[in-house]
């Protein structure tokens, strides 16, 4: 069956074009969802206006995106996290905390578009890709510094502990004494408590 697309489909076709499906797949989704509709003379008419539209608003997109990449170019961010002594970061960064860092200096970029292969594990400088279409793309640089906020999470040295009185740790009579009738005191003996 031949359908005329009103939307890009991945896979399938750009907008106006004409496409051979099965007819359960034209009945079932790209006609009832208004992603394609038959192919008349009426309807080839408003396919294109609707194509010359898109290509508008794919030109002023591009236009926005290509802006957007040239401030992004070449940019250094930092970005602190906590790390063990040989590096390795508790945890990882990803996409979205490259977003944070970026919106941190007013540049906002959705995470959809930083391409990482794998989250970073490691304290070091990355070069890390921002793809906004397949030829649009710029570098930024990051760097991921240990941060200082693990040192006063740190547990104080043993060192630092006031020894005062070693009495003081040690419990009273008074402390010990509860509330149970059942407990024996110190001065009875078992035989007088039965």
């Amino acid at each position: 069956m031949q359908v005329l697309l009103r939307q890009n489909v991945r896979k399938l076709g750009q907008i106006g074009d004409l496409v051979n499906v099965k007819p359960g797949y034209a009945r079932n989704y790209l006609l009832p969802q208004g992603i394609a509709i038959a192919p008349t003379k009426a309807n080839l008419k408003i396919v294109e206006a609707e194509r010359q539209r898109h290509l508008e608003e794919l030109a002023k997109m591009r236009e926005e995106l290509e802006a957007k990449a040239a401030v992004v170019k070449g940019k250094e961010i930092t970005i602190s996290a906590r790390a063990n002594e040989e590096g390795h970061l508790y945890g990882s960064i990803g996409p979205a905390q490259i977003e944070a860092a970026l919106a941190s200096e007013n540049i906002f970029i959705d995470a959809k578009y930083i391409e990482l292969d794998h989250p970073i594990r490691q304290l070091d400088k990355y070069d890390v890709q921002i793809r906004f279409s397949p030829d649009i793309a710029s570098t930024i640089h990051v760097w991921v510094l240990p941060s200082h906020d693990s040192d006063k999470a740190r547990a104080p040295e043993p060192a630092e502990y006031d020894s005062g009185d070693a009495g003081d740790d040690q419990l009273g009579e008074d402390d010990l004494a509860g509330d149970d009738k059942d407990t024996p005191d110190n001065n009875q003996t078992t035989e007088d408590i039965e």
